[in-house]
């Protein structure tokens, strides 16, 4: 996990410089964080973001680009079987993309580990939330992280995730199918759709290739 938080926090200070130039206060933009805590759609939230808010715009774009979620979710359920219902919410408010993955990949080699997946939810909760707090205190003074690569880090990050994933040319006919359709839907279709029609494309071709006793 240590890797992908070396990689999220300039991801955070991004974020917090971009709010703190469409007048947030760290304060706000910690609070933001905490409540929403998604790194893709607070992106999409402060580039929509303008004075005065238009509320209804923000939280649809946001509840959009979130809907991705809902597949996380259902791919990790297949592994919570013995988990307390109790624990389910703490489980959805952390359940970002870094610790999804990381949790479905340790589980390709063995039992699901509530603490691992809690483990890697937080550390990105900790790390998210100080870093963007921090990026908005700094404000301008920070530069442009774009200057540095800071806002390559993001890809990177995701591209050093799904590697671990591969398992040959059927990986690859996910990968294509989820990224070809992603690309077709931004290229055409207004908005963050785009998102949501790539997780279901990359499922759709995943159901379609799996066979009985594929892991």
């Amino acid at each position: 996990m240590a890797p992908i938080l070396v990689a999220a926090a300039p991801i955070g200070l991004l974020w917090g410089t971009l709010a703190a130039g469409k007048g947030l206060s760290a304060l706000e933009a910690w609070l933001m964080s905490v409540f929403v805590f998604a790194g893709a759609s607070q992106f999409v939230a402060i580039d929509l973001w303008q004075t005065p808010v238009d509320v209804f715009v923000v939280a649809l774009a946001v509840f959009i680009v979130n809907l991705r979620h809902i597949l996380m979710a259902a791919s990790l359920s297949r592994q919570v079987g013995a988990v307390k219902p109790a624990l389910v919410p703490l489980m959805a408010y952390v359940l970002v993309d870094e610790a999804w993955a990381l949790s479905e990949r340790r589980a390709l080699r063995q039992k699901f580990s509530l603490a691992y997946y809690l483990t890697c939810g937080f550390g990105m909760w900790i790390t998210w939330t100080l870093s963007t707090a921090l990026g908005a205190f700094l404000g301008k003074s920070f530069g442009d992280p774009a200057a540095l690569g800071f806002d390559f880090a993001f890809s990177a990050m995701f591209m050093g995730i799904i590697a671990g994933f591969w398992k040959g040319p059927k990986t690859a006919a996910v990968l294509a199918a989820a990224g070809g359709v992603a690309a077709l839907v931004k290229l055409t279709v207004p908005g963050a759709w785009y998102i949501l029609a790539g997780g279901l494309a990359g499922v759709a071709m995943a159901a379609s290739l799996h066979r009985e006793g594929d892991a």
